[in-house]
């Protein structure tokens, strides 16, 4: 990847390493397979010639960073796990402790990998209605236990 870069950069290993930063020989290690870049280095060495590393999926789309809410923490000023989903606002029921009739905090999230799973199916055919058009739509009614 980085000798393509450098290609259609039209740079020499010398002038990519003095604009990324970096020793010529580093560029010249990564090139050969002998350095394993960091992800850090790397952007900056391809960020040289007008070019960003992604992400993506199996069908090529680029997968975005999360958002970051400042006020979307917990009690303990950590941010909620990434993989769950968070509830701004949550109404009766949504919360996993209103069985146990405590206070519904500011915001929480869904603990159950199948609700949290039925949720986003149900929001998928939600928003793409068009495309499910003759699909059934999934349950409504989720049941937390």
């Amino acid at each position: 990847v980085v000798r393509a870069i450098r290609r259609r950069a039209d740079l020499s290993q010398r002038e990519l390493a003095r604009r990324a930063g970096v020793h010529h020989a580093t560029v010249g290690r990564i090139e050969a397979g002998r350095l394993a870049p960091s992800i850090e280095l790397l952007c900056r060495i391809i960020g040289v010639a007008g070019h960003r590393l992604a992400v993506v999926d199996e069908s090529g789309r680029v997968l975005r960073p999360m958002r970051d809410w400042a006020d979307t923490r917990d009690g303990a000023d950590r941010r909620y796990p990434s993989h769950l989903d968070a509830i701004l606002d949550p109404e009766p029921g949504e919360w996993w402790a209103d069985v146990y009739g405590l206070a519904r905090p500011p915001e929480t999230f869904y603990r159950d990998r199948d609700v949290r799973d039925a949720m986003r199916r149900r929001s998928q055919w939600e928003v793409r209605v068009a495309k499910y058009r003759n699909v059934p739509p999934p349950p409504r009614q989720i049941r937390y236990g």
